[in-house]
């Protein structure tokens, strides 16, 4: 049994109310930690050990911060195994891609060491002959960091890294259902030589621990991944304050395959992702439109790659896909099919619970196409966050683009084409913060990523995601 504490002022500690709480394994239901859980009281020495440690962190070099980054990345690195295990044994993913995710949290850390030496500022050119202007930026303050369970570790390093490298100090509250893995990462940060205070985690409720975090005064950035209508409340909330708040929310991307697309390279890239960490991704495919050209060659071959799929205990060998996270996120996947189905959809592959004595204590779910599907049905209007593919045909770009648009959401969006005018067109009009051509991801550690519309606000990765975190300064000289 894994126990895990929480890191105020660099200390390990228990909650103050001595409050803990069982982790289960989502694939058997095992309890597999027993974790202290915050209170308010908690949240608050922490958000103080932050704000006393933030002066002297904010004055440290950048190329000092910048080499404790670097170390943290290669303690991350030299305990993957530690992490990857406890990642796939709190959230369900196959533990090579727990691997992967531990691996980039890494590498986005290693980014943000560099990134942080180039926070320049501007000699600005003067109206007048007797007067010079400097523009300068410069850490913000104590930033708190709420990320979700379905990527706990990569998430917290897209805010961790920019964070410190600009000069803030932090305090983190990971999944509250799944803290293990996002914890391990935060020790190995601090364990890489970081001040008392710098970084700090504090286990429990976004109702408790997240609440107090969004709304006490020594706070100056919050930095939140998860549902929309919660980045609703933080803004709410932080709005007292005047905060900044930086946000990626809900998504429901679609996935637009033309005529003259590469249909292999299409339902290869769609397979992995809409069904990768069990469609519990935001920037999962969530809607499929295919060209009538070629409608029946993709359909065909996207059941024949899902029916390929292995689901089982992300632990084992050879896993695809391991079980969903939790029982309600099953049934709503199960209620989005059902909704479809009634309505006029056909199920062509899964739509159902795997059979077999392996399946009967976890949240398994087997990976599932659907056809015949309109904008009626939830499946296609709300994010599912559930392994279904539902597959919707067209014959006009311009009635696709504007079915692709005709949500509230604008996280990612994704197009197969071989055409370049159709490519730029469709990139330019698609309303979302990420647009794939002819892959499968929008996310690379040195561009922006984040959302239009209701998918949020603020942007993560690149000198954008350091920006997060940063004041810009005007300093006027007379001469």
């Amino acid at each position: 049994m894994h126990r895990s504490k929480m890191l105020i002022d660099g200390k390990l500690v228990n909650s103050v109310a001595g409050k803990v709480a069982t982790i289960y394994n989502p694939a058997t239901k095992e309890p597999v930690a027993e974790v202290s859980v915050g209170v308010r009281i908690d949240a608050q020495l922490a958000l103080d050990a932050a704000r006393i440690a933030f002066p002297k962190w904010s004055e440290t070099h950048s190329q000092q911060r910048g080499d404790i980054l670097h170390e943290a990345a290669r303690l991350v690195r030299q305990r993957v195994e530690e992490i990857a295990t406890l990642l796939t044994c709190e959230q369900g993913k196959p533990l090579k891609d727990s691997r992967r995710e531990v691996l980039s949290s890494a590498d986005v850390l290693d980014y943000y060491a560099e990134e942080g030496k180039r926070n320049f500022g501007q000699w600005v050119p003067a109206a007048s002959q007797g007067s010079r202007s400097l523009v300068v930026k410069q850490p913000i303050g104590v930033a708190a960091i709420i990320t979700p369970w379905n990527l706990p570790v990569d998430l917290m390093a897209w805010k961790v890294g920019p964070a410190l490298a600009a000069g803030c100090t932090v305090v983190a509250k990971p999944p509250s259902l799944a803290p293990l893995a996002a914890t391990a990462f935060i020790r190995a940060v601090n364990d890489a030589g970081v001040p008392p205070g710098v970084v700090n985690v504090v286990h429990g409720s976004g109702s408790v621990v997240g609440a107090e975090l969004v709304e006490n005064p020594v706070s100056r950035k919050i930095a939140f991944t998860g549902e929309t209508a919660t980045g609703r409340w933080i803004m709410e909330k932080a709005a007292r304050h005047i905060k900044r708040v930086s946000l990626e929310l809900g998504g429901q991307s679609p996935f637009i395959v033309c005529s003259d697309a590469s249909v292999d390279k299409a339902v290869s890239a769609c397979v992995q992702r809409a069904f990768s960490n069990m469609g519990q991704i935001c920037i999962s495919v969530n809607r499929i439109y295919v060209a009538e050209e070629v409608a029946e060659e993709f359909t065909s071959k996207l059941v024949d790659r899902t029916m390929k799929l292995k689901v089982g205990n992300g632990l084992e060998p050879g896993i695809d896909l391991g079980p969903m996270f939790s029982e309600p996120m099953r049934q709503k996947t199960e209620e989005h099919i059902a909704d479809a189905v009634q309505k006029g959809a056909r199920v062509l592959c899964g739509g159902h619970k795997p059979e077999g004595e392996e399946y009967e204590n976890g949240f398994f779910f087997l990976p599932t196409v659907l056809e015949n599907v309109d904008h009626s049905m939830r499946v296609m209007r709300e994010e599912t966050f559930g392994p279904v593919a539902p597959i919707m045909h067209f014959e006009d770009l311009d009635e696709v683009i504007s079915l692709a648009n005709g949500t509230e959401y604008g996280l990612a969006a994704y197009i197969f084409t071989n055409d370049l005018t159709t490519a730029i067109k469709a990139a330019e009009r698609l309303e979302a913060g990420g647009v794939g051509i002819n892959v499968n991801n929008v996310a690379e550690i040195q561009a922006p990523f984040g959302g239009w519309k209701q998918s949020g606000l603020g942007r993560e990765l690149g000198h954008y995601g350091l920006d997060e975190y940063l004041e810009v300064k005007h300093i006027r000289f007379g001469l």
